[in-house]
């Protein structure tokens, strides 16, 4: 039986441009489902102070209802993914920010005994871990939209 398709947008941020987001899987086995629209999000931050508007988003399809987006940012750009996906409104891929949901994907860090680093670095590479400040902030991603699926990471 096919996956069972569900109306809206669903972005999936992902590090590196070529691989499948660890949301979109844990979504897709834990949930079962599909967004009619999903977009693959990757945002690469470049070595000039700003990218031109024109030329900050690159949108290629890449199966049914799928779709790869490169979000370009200089170095003094400021982020904010929302705006950066009006640009990529068009009739084959109709977006509605307030019908978008953003999937990220999350990486707990839990130190165990007897690993390979001192119990006291596991605590601190813990603890610095868990006060990063949010991904979805940094890009502006409305708070009410945000869902973050994760796993844990024992060192």
């Amino acid at each position: 039986e096919g996956v069972h398709r569900v109306s809206r947008t669903a972005v999936f941020a992902v590090a590196n441009l070529g691989t499948v987001p660890q949301a979109l899987m844990h979504n897709l086995k834990h949930n079962q489902v599909l967004h009619e629209r999903n977009l693959i999000l990757t945002v690469v931050f470049h070595d000039v102070p700003w990218i031109a508007v024109e030329e900050r988003v690159n949108v290629e399809p890449l199966a049914a209802g799928f779709w790869q987006v490169k979000v370009n940012y200089g170095f003094m750009d400021t982020p904010d993914i929302p705006q950066a996906l009006e640009q990529c409104k068009s009739p084959e891929l109709p977006i509605n920010l307030f019908e978008t949901s953003y999937f990220l994907s999350r990486e707990t860090v839990v130190p165990t005994r007897g690993a390979g680093m001192a119990d006291w670095r596991e605590g601190l590479f813990a603890f610095m871990s868990r006060n990063a400040s949010s991904i979805a902030g940094f890009l502006r991603l409305p708070n009410n939209c945000v869902i973050e699926l994760g796993t844990r990471v024992q060192i």
